[in-house]
């Protein structure tokens, strides 16, 4: 296999699928901002929040066990398949039995019907192929950006046509019902094998095993990308839930997209490679290199363009947000150098390391959060997100450099 052709194509469309994608949501909240108060944002936070905890707290790690796996997908998206659908379930019972205390908890008894409409999303999600990852497997990109923007241009378009004729945020949760629906119908019509409702418990525990520290990483990497958004919302209210999530999407979702790219691509890419002895330290380093440096120029831009954007995209009510998009910035910054390191170490199986990284970000943002939010609000809470990354990257440091020892070298080949 030529694997520089595939790296390009594979950089090339996953890049103009995050790129397309950014450019709708960015399209789409703008039009919101104008139509929903930051109040009505606080609001639909709170419901992804809780969602987003829900799914992390039961994440199988099925479809990482599954690009793994160098079996043909029959053997295991019969089980996969009836996991995913229990886990869906689970998480639209837990959501609805647990939406009053949510509700209560954030002192928003606004968001209690939002909340048990979200529980069709899960619901629906649990029943999409497991098969969707064959694009992947089998670095076919071209056709995973024609599947996966689909999905979202269907999403945009429910949700601005709920939002303008209902003004409310529940018009964002129809979106996410809309694009989970259509996902399961598109992942039977496109991909095979297709699953039948069944299921081996050898191959349920095997993959429960296998995919016990992903679903740790899941679970610390929620707390710490969320657990700011948490102590905002419960220290300082909606309104500033709502200025500092807009704040983070717009500040670090630049970064993120880059290291979304590199990942999609080198994970699968890394896996092939490593298979046929034809990974090399250099050519790792070679991505990680130019990844870092990505992250680091669109950081600059994103401090130095901070005012434009956000006057631009949001407009005046959302001035407030400027301060805390520079600092978090930073954090764009530190994040993706430690996440440049993660499809290596995935792809070595090695989701243990990954696992305690995420550890060590959630500590130090546990030990400062509280009392840099009471002390510096807002910007408080950005400050300590930064604390977090910094405080796990001489660790992830260290892993990378016992992941790389281990890399089969063209010198010693």
């Amino acid at each position: 296999m030529n694997y520089i052709r595939s790296t390009r194509s594979g950089m090339f469309w996953t890049a103009f699928l995050r790129g397309s994608t950014r450019v709708v949501n960015i399209g789409k909240t703008a039009l919101l901002a104008r139509i929903l108060m930051p109040s009505q944002f606080g609001v639909f936070g709170i419901v992804t929040l809780a969602l987003s905890l829900l799914e992390m707290l039961t994440e199988t790690g099925i479809n990482v066990f599954l690009l793994q796996q160098r079996d043909k997908l029959e053997k295991y998206v019969d089980t996969a398949w009836f996991i995913s659908i229990v886990r869906g379930a689970l998480i639209s019972l837990l959501l609805f039995l647990f939406s009053p205390f949510i509700a209560g908890f954030f002192r928003s008894q606004d968001s209690l019907s939002i909340l048990r409409l979200a529980c069709l999303v899960p619901l629906f999600r649990g029943f999409i192929n497991p098969s969707n990852i064959t694009f992947l497997k089998q670095l076919q990109f071209k056709k995973e950006f024609l599947y996966r923007f689909t999905i979202v241009f269907a999403e945009t378009l429910v949700t601005l046509m709920a939002v303008y004729f209902y003004r409310s945020p529940a018009g964002l949760v129809a979106g996410m019902v809309a694009s989970s629906a259509l996902e399961v119908i598109l992942s039977f019509a496109l991909f095979s094998p297709r699953p039948a409702l069944a299921f081996r418990l050898p191959q349920v525990w095997q993959i429960i095993h296998q995919g016990k520290w992903v679903t740790g990483f899941g679970i610390l990497d929620y707390i710490f990308t969320t657990g700011d958004n948490i102590i905002v919302g419960r220290l300082l209210g909606e309104y500033s839930l709502g200025i500092y999530q807009n704040a983070y999407k717009l500040s670090t979702q630049p970064m993120g997209e880059i290291n979304d790219i590199f990942y999609k691509v080198t994970f699968p890419l890394f896996i092939k490679m490593s298979g046929d002895k034809s990974l090399r330290r250099e050519t790792i380093l070679r991505y990680i290199a130019v990844h870092i440096l990505l992250v680091v120029t669109i950081a600059v831009l994103v401090y130095a363009f901070a005012p434009v954007f956000i006057s631009l995209l949001l407009g005046p009510a959302w001035l407030s947000a400027i301060p805390v998009v520079r600092i978090l910035a930073f954090l764009g910054i530190t994040r993706g150098i430690t996440l440049s390191f993660n499809a290596l170490l995935m792809s070595q199986g090695r989701q243990r390391d990954v696992a305690i990284v995420s550890l060590l970000n959630v500590l130090g943002l546990s030990f400062t959060i509280v009392p840099m939010v009471r002390s510096f609000g807002l910007s408080g809470a950005a400050y300590s997100a930064i604390i977090g990354s910094v405080f796990a990257l001489p660790v992830a440091v260290h892993f990378i450099s016992i992941s790389l020892r281990s890399t089969v070298n063209a010198d010693t080949t």
